[in-house]
């Protein structure tokens, strides 16, 4: 991790890292055209601390707020991954470390879009790694979502499955462990959809409604909406939470 920092820190131009962090970085040797040659004391307190930062960021995000101010609604799960922050992370009056921090452990970038809320553009993201319940999602228990008829999406909308230690996806025999608008998902009487989650699809439920989870291991569900429309914002149509389904 730290050689490769340091091979970034030297390639792109100084103002590509703010100066506070370049003091930082300084502070533990890495300085752009100098050489990075921690003492082997120095060298394993740098991995103790790679390996250790990662646990507690992630302990952090699943305890949640104090304030409740990363949850989208007063009675959901869902998670807002800005936390009513900008893109930047910044609150009214600070730079929230924290909130960044959650973010880039499983996340890699952000847009203004990402936050803005503008009718029919931009994309949210609201997110959950726990069943209705409060518990934690794990993959080999069966959990059912339902989404209300007619999810506010101008442009499409994705429930995709994510690894919660770092984002990335949950590595099964699906070619992705996600389902979109554009699949062919059967819809209930009332025209609301159902996607399951579990180690095994369960009979009568159709592929396209299915997201395949890993045994032992944790999950988060995304519900990803692209050209986010108004019933989004006031909240006239909400996901339900994830279900554990016996």
């Amino acid at each position: 991790y730290w050689t490769k920092l340091k091979a970034f820190v030297d390639y792109e131009p100084v103002e590509a890292i703010d100066p506070e962090l370049r003091g930082v970085l300084a502070s533990i040797g890495i300085i752009k055209g100098e050489p990075f040659k921690p003492s082997a004391k120095q060298e394993e307190l740098l991995k103790k601390a790679v390996e250790t930062a990662p646990k507690m960021i992630l302990a952090n995000r699943q305890l949640g707020r104090e304030d409740k101010r990363n949850l989208y609604y007063n009675d959901r799960q869902y998670e807002n991954t800005w936390a009513g922050g900008t893109n930047d992370w910044m609150q009214d009056s600070y730079l929230d470390v924290s909130q960044r921090a959650n973010f880039f452990q499983f996340a890699y970038s952000s847009a203004p879009a990402m936050v803005m809320h503008t009718t029919g553009a931009g994309s949210k993201y609201p997110f959950t790694g726990r069943d209705k319940d409060g518990k934690f999602l794990e993959g080999g228990s069966t959990y059912k979502l339902r989404l209300p008829p007619n999810p506010p999406a101008a442009l499409f909308w994705a429930v995709t499955a994510y690894n919660i230690t770092d984002g990335t996806m949950p590595e099964t025999k699906q070619l992705l462990p996600s389902t979109n608008g554009y699949y062919d998902i059967p819809k209930q009487h009332d025209g609301s959809i159902e996607i399951w989650f579990g180690p095994e699809k369960p009979a009568d439920v159709a592929d396209a409604a299915f997201i395949q989870t890993i045994p032992g291991r944790n999950f988060l569900v995304a519900l990803r909406l692209y050209g986010s429309e108004d019933a989004f914002y006031d909240q006239t149509w909400k996901p339900d939470d994830v279900v554990k389904v016996k």
